[in-house]
């Protein structure tokens, strides 16, 4: 045989292979890898557009965290003005409640004082009587007398 022809008869079934090859093989293949790109761009256009949505979201979530802070602190700070008042109004109701029970019991002491002075009245309006009713019975007599007087103020 002839290199030549060898050769020649090699060129054609490499043509003949690489024909085949770009008509049968290779447009599948470009294909596949086509698909390929395009799933892995769709995929990566997915993940950007979702990294996108996170960042809103957590703008938004960090948004809502801020404005229920500001709003517990509000409540908060009406909750503490609001028990600062009722402690106010507590404590002016127990003055108000203190002032009456001290008046009371000024009132109270008065009436005993005035009742215990009527009664010294007239327990030394009694001692007078009865002090007077012994001098009488007896004679008049000054010994006698400044005897019974001191006895009366001992009594006293």
């Amino acid at each position: 045989m002839n290199i030549n022809a060898t050769l020649f008869a090699q060129a054609i079934v490499f043509a003949i292979l690489v024909w085949f090859t770009m008509k049968f093989v290779w447009p599948p293949i470009a294909k596949a890898l086509d698909e390929r790109a395009q799933k892995i761009s769709e995929g990566l256009a997915a993940a950007d557009k979702a990294k996108s949505e996170l960042a809103v979201a957590n703008k938004r979530v960090e948004e809502e965290l801020s404005q229920s802070r500001n709003e517990s602190a509000t409540r908060l700070a009406d909750a503490e003005r609001r028990a600062q008042t009722l402690i106010e109004e507590a404590k002016a109701r127990a003055n108000d409640e203190a002032a009456k029970i001290v008046a009371a019991a000024r009132q109270e002491a008065e009436q005993q004082t005035v009742k215990a002075r009527e009664a010294l009245r007239e327990q030394v309006a009694a001692l007078a009587v009865k002090g007077a009713e012994q001098i009488l019975r007896r004679e008049v007599n000054a010994s006698v007398h400044s005897e019974l007087l001191g006895r009366l103020k001992t009594e006293l």
